[in-house]
């Protein structure tokens, strides 16, 4: 929905606090690390407006003076979090760098589980995020590819980050959910699939499962996962 009379803008081309008046109390960055510490402690869904301001020691609508819209609360929240990325003088190997420039961003996932949510275009040049952009590019230069195209792995690679950390954490959240173990959930799922691929209706699927590959490898299944993104940009 559109707001009348309203204009778009840029958080980060938008003055610290806006009008005039005393000296700000807090700075940006203050909003965005108090905004991340309740994500962090609570979840997404538990920063709002008010929520943020009560960690400031401010009102609600005094917040509306460094920060306009929610989104862009968002958006000061996933820079903040950016500025942990480690850059390294790239070692002069594109694959190995890619790989570390991935682990690096996994980790950071983990430790603020919200931020897969978050993980959009529309936040992708920001300050921090801008100088990530920067750092990768660096790392790729001895790939003989257009920058466009690069930019696309560096997407891509960012992709499979994203979806992996997600779903991971997706299905450890509903296993607490649960109310009875994820042991006796599994048992139960596994059962009734048995059934299915044993009714005959689904030969492939009985073929797959009696290669027997055992216990799924899901580091593995990551690292693989990378490897095919930057095997396609290889070549």
């Amino acid at each position: 929905m559109s707001v009348r009379g309203a204009e778009p803008e840029v958080i980060w081309a938008r003055p610290e606090r806006a009008g005039r008046g005393p000296r700000p109390a807090f700075t940006r960055a203050d909003v965005a690390a108090a905004a991340v510490r309740i994500a962090d402690a609570e979840g997404l869904d538990a920063v709002s407006m008010r929520h943020v301001a009560a960690a400031l020691g401010c009102g609600t609508m005094s917040l509306y003076n460094y920060v306009p819209r929610k989104e862009d609360l968002y958006e000061l929240m996933v820079d903040a979090v950016g500025a942990e990325h480690e850059l390294w003088e790239p070692a002069g190997d594109w694959r190995a760098d890619m790989v570390r420039v991935a682990e690096q961003t996994r980790a950071l996932m983990y430790r603020h589980p919200w931020m897969p949510r978050l993980m959009s275009p529309v936040y992708g040049f920001s300050p921090h995020a801008l100088r990530y952009l920067e750092h990768c590019l660096a790392c790729l230069d001895p790939l003989d590819a257009p920058y466009g195209t690069k930019l696309e792995m560096i997407a891509m690679v960012n992709g499979v980050v994203t979806t992996y950390v997600r779903n991971e954490l997706d299905t450890a959240e509903r296993a607490r959910s649960l109310p009875w173990s994820e042991e006796q959930e599994n048992a139960v799922r596994i059962a009734y699939l048995g059934g299915q691929i044993a009714s005959g209706a689904y030969p492939r699927m009985a073929a797959a499962f009696a290669e027997d590959p055992g216990p799924i490898d899901l580091e593995g299944v990551f690292r693989r996962a990378l490897d095919r993104v930057l095997d396609g940009f290889a070549s």
